[in-house]
């Protein structure tokens, strides 16, 4: 039976992360941004306290891209995001399981966020962080690895934000997975990195040899046409067989555009490299068209949405559109994760052709990586985006101490290289078997002293005021 919880504390912190290198998608680039940290305090019936923890960028032009809202803004909404749903989480004295507590306080957030012209997708980052560290704190009291313990669904997840499963279907999906001990990552290829000579998309000291890429799109069918040929060619030279994936971030003004990049991926034989190679392409669209546009003959490709998957209906909605796929990102909540898994298994087990892809939102080294990476290998996502290690210089700013202690706590999963603590990656795979610890797929917690609080913008201020 899953465990009733009552939350007793929740604090926040950040740290300054630098990246080794600019990072461009969509409309912005980023060199540096705040990494959140997240500690609650709970307490579980009849079992006494603990202390869970979890992390993530607060990524500036990616949950909100109005294009009024410079990047700091959108990173202010994030903030409060945070603080509103502290509020609604502490404001819960009762004890209640843990995704109870998430579905008691999800719409209220979405309410509260709206209130102050957060949209949704920004609104459940607060309760996803919070819910993640909740999670943590409840495996590490109750001595279960992550993988054990959603397998005997402790958190409690059940249908009723999403009425288009049972409330067997969740249990019945949990208790038949089983980790995957190695998740491939998938190489990033961001609008200004490199293509040809040295330090290419193709070379492995860049690409860690990765057997998956990601390719970012600009919205432009004859720019990305013609840099899809650029690294089709680069790609064609790897020893080894690969797959690729495109991601537009938005860019895409409408299905005119969208076709004229399809038909010539179709149709031309320069492009043969990447059509033959690809996987699916990645929320080409902005969020409210996708809403309002059906598929129609574009969907003999696969596509995902992820900047539209803001709701637990995102995926039904996506789906009758013509999209076969989503996205799973530990920022916008483990929970609705675990529900549009099983609904594409359950859609599967139908004759249709669904899927959830892993997409990564620039994880740090740390808490982040290893709580996405384990929700991945619960679900079943066997490669997943991965470009924290690749943009940022290992632990980047991180003390070397803490570092250190992440390195101990998972060898397989850390490595010491040219005087830093690095992501490890074997032959273009991660090992997930230390994440088989007590708690959410972490032995050990950040160092809290290392840590400024965070920033916290008054509540009702515009935002343009409150930067």
């Amino acid at each position: 039976m899953p465990y009733r919880l009552a939350v007793k504390d929740i604090a926040f912190f950040e740290r300054p992360v630098r990246f080794a290198r600019p990072f461009r998608f969509g409309a912005v680039v980023i060199n540096a941004t705040p990494q959140a940290f997240v500690r609650v305090e709970i307490e579980v019936e009849g079992k006494g306290r603990a202390t869970g923890a979890s992390a993530e960028f607060l990524v500036p032009k990616w949950f909100d891209k109005r294009p009024h809202l410079s990047p700091e803004e959108t990173v202010t909404e994030l903030r409060r995001s945070l603080l509103i749903a502290r509020e609604l989480y502490l404001a819960h004295s009762s004890h209640e399981t843990a995704f109870g507590l998430h579905a008691a306080c999800i719409g209220a957030q979405v309410e509260a966020c709206a209130a102050e012209d957060i949209p949704p997708l920004a609104a459940a980052y607060g309760p996803a962080e919070i819910d993640k560290a909740i999670l943590d704190a409840l495996l590490r009291r109750t001595g279960g690895s992550f993988f054990d313990g959603m397998a005997a669904n402790i958190a409690g997840v059940d249908a009723r934000l999403s009425r288009d499963l049972t409330d067997a279907d969740v249990p019945q999906f949990l208790a038949g997975r089983k980790r995957l001990e190695r998740v491939a990552i998938r190489h990033t290829v961001g609008m200004d990195d490199k293509i040809e000579g040295e330090g290419c998309v193709a070379d492995i000291k860049e690409n860690a040899g990765a057997r998956y890429f990601k390719l970012k799109l600009n919205g432009d069918p004859a720019h990305d046409a013609d840099r899809l040929i650029r690294i089709g060619r680069a790609l064609a030279a790897l020893p080894y067989d690969y797959r690729v994936t495109l991601d537009a971030n938005e860019q895409y003004a409408d299905l005119a555009a969208l076709s004229t990049l399809v038909d010539r991926l179709d149709r031309e034989a320069a492009l043969r490299p990447i059509a033959q190679k690809l996987l699916y392409i990645e929320q080409p669209m902005p969020r409210d068209i996708t809403r309002q546009s059906p598929l129609g003959a574009l969907a003999r490709r696969d596509f995902i949405v992820d900047e539209a998957d803001d709701s637990y209906d995102a995926f039904p909605i996506a789906r009758a559109l013509g999209y076969r796929g989503i996205s799973s990102k530990s920022c916008k909540g483990i929970y609705k994760s675990v529900i549009n898994a099983t609904r594409a298994a359950k859609w599967s087990a139908g004759g249709e052709k669904c899927f959830i892809a892993g997409e990564d939102l620039t994880c740090q080294a740390g808490l982040a990586v290893q709580q996405d990476l384990a929700l991945g290998a619960l679900i079943g996502v066997t490669h997943a985006e991965r470009n924290g290690h690749h943009y940022v210089d290992g632990f980047g700013d991180t003390p070397a101490a803490e570092a250190e202690a992440f390195l101990t706590a998972h060898p397989d999963l850390y490595v010491r290289d040219s005087g830093k603590v690095r992501l490890a990656i074997h032959d273009g795979d991660l090992l997930t078997g230390s994440l088989t610890t007590p708690g959410f797929a972490t032995a050990t917690h950040p160092d809290w002293s290392a840590m400024s609080p965070l920033e916290q913008p008054p509540a009702g201020i515009p935002l343009e005021k409150a930067v």
